[in-house]
């Protein structure tokens, strides 16, 4: 009988294979992105994601967000009648001289961050705003302006959001199927609360402050906290990050915004290697406005009678009361990787549940573009792998 002799070549040859063949296998549970962060995340959610370690990470996004039509409660609200002579009325609150009907708000968001360890990730967010809300006029403003209404518009830099990660638990250091992290942020008041009405057909109101919903930021430093949880079974990934922002003393302006509480549930199916649809539950609740700001106060922005302040208001964009509520979207989107350490991500979030504090504008509908960027510097294990190519031999 003939004796099988495996020599040291062979059996590196079938070790090889069996590296090979195990590496492909691990290959579907890697992702689009990188294996630390459980191979996929949601582009839109703050916090989604820790990047490898000693790797930054950048995001640019686009949002824009579509209102229009008022609401109380969860009843929709015709406009016209709240269109009427506030001071003749005996009702001052119940009409107004001004009422919106629409707004958009363009946002671009640019976020870097660095993962310092296996389990600490801390982070930059900036933020640009751009607003646009269309009013009518009563009757006898329109006489009065020869126009039907105007646009207010205000533009400029946000709140800044600075964030940092810490990763409570994993069961793979490198490509876990489970984690739960803590996500803690501060907002500092980069944002303007002074911005003024200077599209106002009427000169006099031109200096006026517009509303609290046009300004561009809180005038507060607000902490939110957070807890994330990711897990995974390729080709599916899914996760619930719950965050509460914190408002916890007036601005210079003597008023606050509502508190913060968010909830997302998401899930994400890889279809192929380089694309993955995902469906989300985003769940957002705000506490209304408290206090009131100090020109609203006086009489000198706001009122029926300029410099009155037992004037009613000129339009329920000055009641504090018509701020906040609960609202629950649903946000399909697609995320496809272009390149490696590259990814395009498209998402479009439609109301499902609308309960506001009215009446206020409700949102329609909000998309967001996201170009997402990883950065391996020599210390990440990405780099060795690559070998700085950025060409991923670990498949992301």
């Amino acid at each position: 009988m003939r004796k099988t002799i495996i020599t040291k070549s062979t059996f590196q040859i079938i070790n090889g294979l069996l590296l090979l063949f195990a590496f492909s296998n691990a290959y579907a549970y890697v992702g689009m992105c990188c294996g630390k962060c459980g191979g996929n995340m949601p582009m839109n959610i703050p916090g989604g994601g820790i990047p490898e370690t000693n790797e930054y990470r950048v995001k640019f996004s686009l949002m824009q967000m579509h209102m229009e039509g008022l609401r109380n409660g969860t009843d929709s609200i015709d406009g016209n009648s709240l269109l009427g002579m506030p001071v003749m009325m005996g009702n001052p609150t119940g009409k107004f001289m001004a009422v919106p009907t629409s707004m958009d708000m363009n946002m671009l968001n640019i976020t870097t961050g660095y993962s310092f360890s296996d389990d600490f990730f801390a982070g930059l967010m900036l933020m640009y705003k751009q607003n646009s809300m269309a009013m009518t006029f009563n009757s006898a403003m329109q006489s009065a302006t020869g126009q039907d209404g105007f646009t207010m518009k205000s533009e400029g830099l946000a709140d800044t959001m600075l964030m940092a990660k810490y990763r409570l638990f994993a069961d793979d250091p490198l490509i876990p199927t489970n984690q739960a992290s803590l996500l803690f942020g501060l907002s500092i008041p980069t944002g303007s609360i002074d911005e003024r009405n200077t599209q106002h057909p009427v000169a006099s109101r031109q200096k006026e402050l517009q509303p609290y919903g046009m300004q561009l930021g809180s005038g507060t430093f607000d902490p939110t906290i957070g807890y994330l949880y990711q897990a995974s079974r390729s080709p599916y990934w899914w996760g619930v990050n719950a965050t509460y922002t914190a408002r916890l003393y007036d601005n210079d302006r003597n008023y606050r915004l509502g508190n913060e509480t968010r909830l997302d549930l998401y899930g994400m199916y890889q279809f192929k290697y380089n694309w993955l649809a995902q469906i989300q539950l985003n769940l957002h609740h705000q506490d209304a406005i408290r206090g009131e700001a100090d020109e609203a106060v006086s009489g000198a922005s706001g009122r029926v009678t300029q410099g009155d302040a037992s004037s009613p208001y000129a339009t329920p964009l000055w009641d504090t009361s018509n701020y906040g509520g609960t609202q629950a979207f649903v946000t399909l989107g697609v995320q496809w990787q272009p390149a490696p350490l590259h990814i395009v991500d498209f998402n479009l979030g439609l109301p499902v549940y609308r309960n506001l504090n009215g009446p206020q504008l409700e949102q329609d509908y909000r998309v967001m573009l996201t170009w997402y960027i990883e950065m391996p510097t020599e210390k990440s294990i990405r780099f060795k792998f690559n070998n700085g190519s950025g060409n991923s031999k670990l498949g992301f």
